[in-house]
């Protein structure tokens, strides 16, 4: 206790800095889950990708980012053991946090796309199992999280897989896929700004004093994608194609639609991104923050400091900035070729996902998520259109990431503990 009102600064000004460090990890790796199939398509240049994720990222990390945070935030460990011994669960936040952050930079350098979300919630296990006891873990809410880990890949491969074969049947089998494509893709713009305005309007108003009711978010989503819709059929009404082209130039005429509607599902992951994966560079450094202010004492409601969020945020964009190009490579070109068309599907599928797990605070990876999109499109053309190397190694990174954010946190938890005690 001693140690947290004579250090308590020391520590806060040390957890925003690895929090800051985590935020700009998770943008350096995760961004491919949100721009990696729009370059990949070639839908949107890096550069462009960029501009439009470090607005759409920031706003989801700033808007929606909340509900997320309190799962990674109190539902891992149990925070009456810390009780008597505030300083062990501070320390424990920031070695998690630096733990998580160090290996993403690591992989963020070989290009690897791991999972933010197995960093953190490895880090914070490791240094509360070993460094404390293993009594502190609530290891019912871990088998959740890591159970959501290997549904949501599923959930998200099944919707890409339908929304893909959609697209094949209802435009690109067709006699005049031009035509269909014309017909069907404003559909597929409802969709996405539905799911964009919803997590808007369900979380990220709440956040600015607004809270609408479940019925009222529907109908106003379903209003906003309405908009949506109309504009996406007016301007592709306004391309104008040779009817008489030879039936391949149709179906690139077609991707070129679709490259349209990529923009718009781009800004959708890119938001719903930001909102769910921003909780696992500020959950941990709220909590330092917490106990520091209450002067030790463990609240188990408190309000979220005004300025963890765009701390999160600007990390997040700065990551994404300086060095997100590297796994977006993986993501976008490694796994399977992808068009507009397929990227959208995939993009649209993990959106949905991702939305829907924000919604109820699960903390799942946008990574598997998004990877888990990919397949679905991948295997909707069949298993040869999938390069499985890359897939096996992109697997292994992950079961690597646990244990190695585990170690470091339990190393980095016993430096703390030996330089502030």
């Amino acid at each position: 206790m001693d140690i947290l009102l004579s250090h308590g600064g020391t520590l806060v000004i040390l957890a925003g800095v690895v929090g800051f460090f985590m935020a700009w990890g998770i943008g350096a790796n995760d961004v491919a889950n949100a721009m990696g199939t729009s370059v990949g398509s070639k839908a949107l240049t890096i550069k462009q990708a960029i501009i439009i994720a470090m607005v759409f990222e920031f706003a989801g990390a700033y808007l929606a980012g909340g509900e997320v945070t309190s799962t990674i935030r109190k539902g891992i460990i149990d925070a009456s053991y810390f009780v008597d011994t505030p300083e062990l669960l501070v320390y424990g936040m920031i070695s998690a946090l630096f733990a998580a952050a160090t290996w993403l930079l690591v992989a963020s350098v070989l290009g690897w796309p791991v999972s933010t979300t197995h960093s953190i919630v490895g880090a914070i296990v490791g240094f509360a199992a070993v460094g404390v006891s293993p009594d502190t873990v609530e290891w019912g809410k871990v088998v959740d999280i890591v159970g959501s880990w290997i549904i949501t890949p599923l959930i998200s491969g099944v919707i890409a897989f339908l929304i893909f074969n959609s697209a094949q049947k209802l435009i690109f089998d067709t006699d005049k896929p031009l035509e269909q494509a014309k017909r069907y893709v404003p559909f597929y713009m409802f969709l996405a700004g539905f799911v964009l305005a919803l997590v808007t309007i369900k979380k990220g108003l709440k956040h600015i004093g607004l809270n609408i009711g479940t019925t009222d978010g529907f109908i106003y989503a379903a209003i906003v994608a309405l908009v949506v819709a109309v504009i996406g059929k007016i301007f592709i009404q306004r391309l104008n194609f040779d009817e008489n082209a030879t039936r391949s130039t149709h179906y690139a005429n077609v991707e070129k639609v679709f490259a349209v509607l990529m923009i718009v599902t781009a800004c959708c992951m890119a938001f719903a991104h930001g909102s769910n994966d921003v909780a696992n560079a500020i959950g941990p450094l709220a909590a330092v923050v917490s106990i520091v202010d209450n002067e030790g004492q463990i609240a188990a409601k408190s309000a979220i400091a005004w300025w963890i969020l765009p701390l999160g945020g600007f990390g997040i964009v700065a990551g994404l900035a300086l060095f997100g190009h590297k796994v977006i490579a993986t993501i976008g070109q490694g796994i399977t070729h992808l068009t507009p068309s397929r990227g959208f599907a995939a993009e649209l599928a993990a959106a949905s996902t991702v939305v829907i797990a924000s919604g109820i605070g699960l903390p799942i990876s946008t990574t598997q998520t998004l990877v888990g999109g990919v397949l679905g499109v991948g295997m909707a053309r069949g298993i040869a259109a999938i390069n499985i190397g890359v897939v096996r190694n992109i697997i292994v990174s992950w079961v690597v990431t646990l244990p190695i954010g585990a170690g470091l946190s339990i190393l980095f938890f016993w430096m703390m503990k030996a330089i502030f005690s």
